[in-house]
């Protein structure tokens, strides 16, 4: 029965057989699907850019301390993120299909106990944070506004991805900071290009909930750019490629990032050709494949500096 009672509040949009359905403790489990520990994709995705940020700043392999930094602040500050999101959307994720089993809107958590588990990830976040030289500690608080308000933009403007991508890619400001105390021109390239990048792969993920959105009033790139999704997604995904080049040549990478990131280009590519925007479940893998995308140029970045 404890079982069955369980079945009821497990997010619908989370892998099956994740391991917070699979091995948490169960007194725990709303408090991880609330942070979305169950779908690790979105703390990858703001991992990466720190990531990238660092190895484009590092000289030879970036530093394992910065890179385990990073990831425990990304985790932290994702969940913390998406437990804002689900506090501001409450009543827009309960008339959605695919988000009304989210914590809020089911009752697995109340409104109170979200924002002290929100206050709590701020708190792992700020020592993460404190770690840094006070110039990236002055850039991580000024991304604040933007996490902040990133959840409203949805009912004001069609081009909410493009808020994300501010928000979500700090990360590739952060990580030169995090090394150089400063930032230059590489890492503003690298920035830009990664907004590029996420208003691509949100526009696929929002495609997901298209029609609940348009019922609802609910703003998206996937609204509005409709039928004509593949020849933006060509636009922002090339002006990603172009950013990354660019990027690369002014912080002196070396030949082998070159090859690397082709491979990373041709994954962009099958995404836009294999894309069908009224298959959701095609959508969600074809938005999942970014993190390989994001580990590739990573990758591409190291080659670059150590060959």
């Amino acid at each position: 029965m404890e079982e069955r009672a369980e079945d009821r509040f497990r997010v619908a949009d989370a892998p099956p057989e994740n391991w917070v359905d699979a091995h948490a403790p169960a007194s725990l489990r709303p408090y991880a699907r609330l942070a979305r520990l169950d779908r690790p994709i979105g703390w990858w995705l703001l991992l990466l850019p720190c990531w990238w940020s660092v190895a484009l700043a590092s000289e030879g392999w970036p530093s394992p301390v910065l890179l385990v930094l990073f990831l425990i602040g990304a985790v932290a500050m994702r969940g913390a993120g998406c437990t804002w999101n689900d506090i501001v959307d409450r009543d827009i994720d309960a008339a959605v299909a695919r988000t009304r089993s989210r914590p809020i809107p089911s009752g697995a958590v109340s409104v109170k106990q979200a924002w002290a588990f929100l206050l709590l990830q701020c708190l792992i976040g700020l020592c993460v944070l404190l770690t840094f030289n006070n110039f990236a500690i002055l850039l991580g608080f000024s991304s604040l506004i933007l996490v902040a308000i990133y959840p409203f933009m949805k009912r004001i403007t069609y081009w909410p991805q493009f808020v994300l991508g501010l928000a979500f890619n700090w990360g590739a400001l952060m990580g030169w900071a995090a090394v150089e105390g400063e930032l230059s021109l590489a890492p503003i390239l690298l920035y830009l290009g990664a907004i590029a990048w996420t208003v691509g792969y949100d526009t696929i993920y929002a495609h997901q909930d298209k029609e609940d959105d348009a019922l609802i009033g609910v703003k998206s790139t996937a609204l509005k750019f409709g039928a004509s999704t593949k020849k933006y997604l060509w636009a922002f995904y090339g002006a990603m490629m172009a950013a990354l080049v660019a990027s690369a040549v002014t912080a002196g990478l070396g030949f082998f990032f070159y090859p690397v990131a082709a491979l990373a280009a041709a994954l962009l590519v099958w995404q836009i050709v294999t894309l069908d925007i009224d298959d959701p479940a095609r959508c969600l893998r074809l938005f999942r494949s970014n993190r390989d995308f994001g580990l590739i140029v990573f990758a591409a970045i190291v080659a670059g500096q150590i060959a």
